[in-house]
């Protein structure tokens, strides 16, 4: 075929219509570049699912072996299913459902839905009380603008009420999916009484707590029909507010007591909060902001920037909101960042171009570039691929070899044309003789690449796109190197002068590789084709000291981000309260202050951070747990940063916890670097033989702090009820549990509508009582 029919020979024998195609397909290149997405990184599919429910009063090993096992082993059934970490609590269990790393994309969404019907369908024979199973699949989500709303003295409804109006105002925002708050706290009205005092009036609490429902109860009242009119009947008296609560009545024997009178009714916020966000050591709620499936990241940031004009004009006074992750910027900055890179390298190439061919054929040569770049965003723009670091890292390594097959081309052009060639035979020559072999090898070179385009696994569809990019590039070289340049080396090239005699028999002429350069390497090639078990010796020795060499080179398939952020993950035993938690966190945050180097940070308590960077593995809701998450000025002063932190943990800072400082990691989240998995039917043999692992990874070197996720034993308290006394007085284990969760974290009795907020009534003991153990044996 390539004999048959001469593709170069067309090309420069139908010229007005290959400066037709080369127009089009310039002017298509340039539109396709601006119609593509901009992102940091490929996107990549986050195989994990969050599963929890809720079983008040249940210890950590029921709520195990009655809740989450139960549900593990529905699990265990979903195709692709690859493991299951389950974090269970007394009267909680979080599951994070991970599938296999070869589990194809486009499954995924099909995979969550069985999970939520077949976990549905196990639903009836959980223990009686327990709340849910909830389902989370929207886990992988990132907040492609993260703000931080802060007020000097303003409340915690101060701010949700200003949020609430900035999210409605940005859900009109063009290519906005999504607006979510992090560390909202909801209000309560709390009714806060002493069990003495009520005993010493003959007050049953459950009167209190009847009383207060009765009072706020929507019931029907019955409608009046007319001869042409229906009119529902409307009952006032629902509770609106704290005077209300305070003012209902409570009849105990003939007696009428108004509440306020015997408890102390106050509003306030859950206590304790489950999750808190501060800001500068200010108390904050963060603002996320996700953007709308396959919208251009930077046009989202164009339309945020001119929203927030707006929506910060309107803030209530005192209340500031300031943007802490903005990844339209950090797109636009990498993206700017590998341009710049890609122009740089392209420079040098055709640099070498022009000194080693000459001007006008290094302009032949470099005219090929735009062309292939042009036809390769074109094909981008199909496939619906972005401009992101691995498509931009992939043009740069192809940048070499996409001049490759065009220099061959035309320095076989001039060749023939100073061996006396006319300008037309000599720009058909390449495709008789090196085409297929140019052919050859930019497919061989394209499959190199190849392992990674079709690895079926998280990594592989990262950064799959090298393969395509690459590929595509070099195809497309091949192309412009048989159609294009030939035409443009016709319109371009000089006329060469003919050297030596004239041409012989076949025109075949050699005369002008009878150079000093050409005999230098002539006499090289000689000497190792003489020489050649020698040669091969040697070529196998390099090889093999190579591979030698490559154990003393640092191994990271994803290497670390380049970007300014910095992470403090914070520890605490298990069973620590949120509160002492929050107490290390500001220690911290007082340490970060000082640090010169830190542009702003802010402090999550209770759970991870908010995903604004896809790569990262937010921390499931945990009490014991905090992360601050600073902004410096680059990459350098990151690492100057963390040092500095490294060392005021190594001499002692916060004793009492496990502290990490870590940076962003390209490519899928792995949280630790090396996990070892202990599986096993006893709890305690299993916590027993990681401890021999954990020991055993702390005699290497290179191990820094191994760890336990199960981490300590929570301490509780065994309360053991006399059952016959019990029974004698009519209580039962329900009542002595009902009384003591009101005692102690407080019991919701009824929820006052305010406005769209839902205000649950909590009813508790006072703070002397709720904080006394001794008080259990009253």
């Amino acid at each position: 075929m390539m004999q048959r029919f001469n593709l170069s020979q067309w090309a420069v024998t139908h010229q007005t219509l290959v400066l037709f195609l080369i127009i089009v397909l310039s002017l298509g290149g340039a539109y396709s570049y601006a119609r593509l997405g901009r992102a940091e990184d490929p996107s990549f599919t986050i195989k994990v699912m969050v599963v929890n429910a809720i079983w008040p009063g249940a210890t950590a090993e029921e709520v195990q072996r009655q809740v989450a096992d139960p549900i593990e082993k529905t699990l265990q059934e979903v195709p692709y299913f690859d493991k299951v970490r389950t974090y269970s609590k007394p009267g909680s269990t979080f599951m994070q459902v991970q599938l296999e790393d070869t589990t194809p994309p486009g499954e995924v969404a099909d995979i969550w839905y069985q999970i939520r019907k077949r976990v549905g369908d196990i639903r009836a024979s959980l223990p009686q009380g327990v709340i849910g199973p909830f389902f989370n699949d929207e886990f992988g989500d990132v907040d492609s603008a993260l703000y931080m709303l802060t007020g000097d003295g303003a409340t915690m409804r101060d701010l949700k009420d200003a949020a609430e109006d900035i999210r409605q105002r940005l859900l009109r925002v063009p290519d906005v999916e999504k607006v979510r708050f992090y560390g909202a706290q909801d209000e309560r009205i709390f009714v806060e009484f002493s069990h003495s005092k009520l005993a010493t009036l003959g007050i049953d609490p459950q009167v209190i707590f009847n009383s207060i429902a009765a009072q706020n109860a929507v019931t029907p009242s019955g409608e009046i029909e007319t001869a042409s009119d229906r009119v529902f009947l409307r009952v006032e008296g629902a509770l609106k507010g704290v005077e209300a609560v305070a003012s209902v009545p409570v009849a105990v024997n003939g007696t009428v007591f108004r509440l306020g009178d015997i408890a102390d009714v106050r509003r306030g916020y859950e206590d304790p909060p489950s999750f808190t966000a501060r800001h500068e050591g200010e108390q904050a709620l963060a603002i996320g902001v996700v953007m709308a499936e396959g919208a251009n990241i930077l046009t989202l940031g164009e339309n945020l920037d001119q929203a927030m004009d707006g929506i910060k004009a309107d803030l209530p006074v005192g209340l500031e909101l300031d943007m802490i992750a903005n990844q339209p910027e950090v797109v636009q900055d990498s993206v700017g960042e590998f341009i710049k890179v890609f122009l740089e390298a392209l420079a040098v190439v055709l640099a070498v171009s022009f000194l080693s061919l000459g001007w006008r054929t290094g302009i032949v040569v470099a005219l090929a570039v735009p062309l292939v770049l042009a036809i390769v965003m074109i094909v981008l723009d199909i496939l619906g691929m972005s401009l992101e670091r691995i498509t931009l890292g992939a043009l740069i390594i192809a940048l070499g070899l996409m001049v490759d097959d065009a220099i061959i081309a035309v320095e076989m052009m001039v060749v023939k044309m100073e061996q006396g060639y006319d300008r037309l035979k000599a720009a058909t020559f390449a495709w008789t003789s090196t085409a297929f072999p140019m052919l050859t090898g930019t497919l061989v070179t394209a499959a190199g690449f190849l392992p990674v385009g079709f690895a079926q696994s998280t990594a592989g569809e990262y950064a799959g796109g090298i393969f395509w990019v690459v590929g595509i590039a070099l195809v497309a070289s091949w192309f412009v190197a048989v159609i294009f340049t030939p035409y443009i080396g016709v319109k371009l090239l000089p006329d060469f002068h003919k050297h030596g005699a004239a041409v012989a028999e076949g025109g075949d002429h050699h005369d002008i590789y009878d150079t000093r350069l050409y005999n230098g390497l002539r006499r090289i090639v000689e000497w190792c084709v003489s020489w050649r078990w020698v040669v091969i010796a040697a070529v196998i020795g390099l090889f093999a000291v190579s591979i030698w060499s490559f154990g003393f080179v640092q191994q990271q398939f994803f290497p670390t981000s380049p970007r300014p952020e910095l992470m403090v993950e914070i520890r605490l035993p298990e069973g620590a309260p949120i509160k002492a938690t929050e107490a290390s966190a500001r220690v911290m945050e007082e340490v970060i202050a000082a640090d010169e180097e830190v542009l702003t940070y802010s402090t999550y308590t209770g759970a991870g951070a908010p995903r604004w960077f896809l790569a990262s593995n937010p921390e499931l809701p945990k009490p014991n747990y905090a992360i601050i998450v600073m902004y410096t000025e680059d990459a350098a002063a990151r690492d100057r940063v963390k040092e500095r932190l490294q060392t005021y943990i190594a001499e002692g800072g916060l004793p009492e916890a496990r502290v990490r400082v870590t940076e962003l990691v390209f490519g899928p989240p792995v949280g630790f670097p090396v996990q070892f998995r202990v599986i096993g039917p006893d709890p305690l043999e299993v916590r027993r033989i990681a401890y021999e692992v954990r020991d055993v990874m702390a005699q290497n070197p290179n191990a820094l702090d191994p760890n336990l996720d199960w981490n300590e034993q929570a301490k509780s308290i065994r309360l053991e009820v006399d059952q016959d006394r019990a029974r004698a007085l009519g209580l039962t284990p329900q009542d002595i549990g009902r009384t003591l969760q009101t005692l102690l974290s407080g019991l919701t009795v009824t929820s006052v509508r305010d406005g769209i907020e839902q205000v649950d009534v909590v009813a508790r003991a006072v703070e002397s009582e709720r904080l006394d153990i001794e008080h259990l044996a009253t």
